[in-house]
């Protein structure tokens, strides 16, 4: 019986091993990794609005644009929500995103969700805004590039056929309106 438990407790040693091998890195360095990431676009932060435009398949369209922007986990991510509205006042666009980063590759990714579609999209922050792309079908991209002061937030839309010239189809112009909590402001209550 003494055997059998020598080999069993050396048996369940060399199972764990490789589990401890895998042992995911330190996750407080890995958040503080994150929030230094999001510093770099703090300037995002706060409420914007102005006029956009989009090409659709019906034509131009026009709508008032906000965009609302904040952190949250501990400002490890950034949470954007942007409406755009007819000029009767109803949405004609909403959209969600979500801006990460990855310590292990160094990249940041935007998570968009907009229009009934979801996506993961490389995000390349620039020392003046940023730049993504969608891919929109074979040989096609959808290129955003945006340029963001402290005060107005320009972005182009442009789709790419191939290695053809890029045609501009959206471009908005905001301007900052002011601060906000949202979205780790107000919390549920813990009583």
């Amino acid at each position: 019986m003494r055997v059998s438990s020598v080999a069993a407790v050396a048996l369940l040693l060399l199972a764990a091993t490789p589990a401890a091998a895998q042992v995911p890195p330190n996750a407080a360095a890995r958040i503080a990794a994150q929030h230094a990431a999001m510093q770099r676009i703090a300037y995002m932060n706060g409420m914007w609005r102005g006029p956009a435009w989009s090409l659709t398949s019906a034509g131009r369209r026009e709508v008032v644009q906000t965009e609302r922007i904040g952190p949250l986990l501990d400002d490890s991510v950034k949470v954007v929500e942007g409406h755009g509205y007819l000029p009767d006042g109803s949405t004609g666009f909403n959209a969600l995103g979500i801006i990460s980063f990855d310590p292990g590759t160094g990249a940041y990714t935007l998570h968009s969700y907009a229009q009934g579609y979801a996506g993961d999209f490389p995000l390349r922050i620039t020392d003046t805004g940023y730049v993504w792309e969608i891919p929109a079908g074979p040989g096609t991209i959808i290129r955003y590039t945006a340029t963001i002061t402290a005060d107005h937030w320009r972005e182009v839309g442009e789709r790419i056929v191939g290695g053809g010239a890029p045609m501009q189809i959206f471009e908005m112009n905001l301007t900052r309106v002011g601060d906000t909590h949202w979205p780790a402001g107000d919390p549920v209550p813990t009583h």
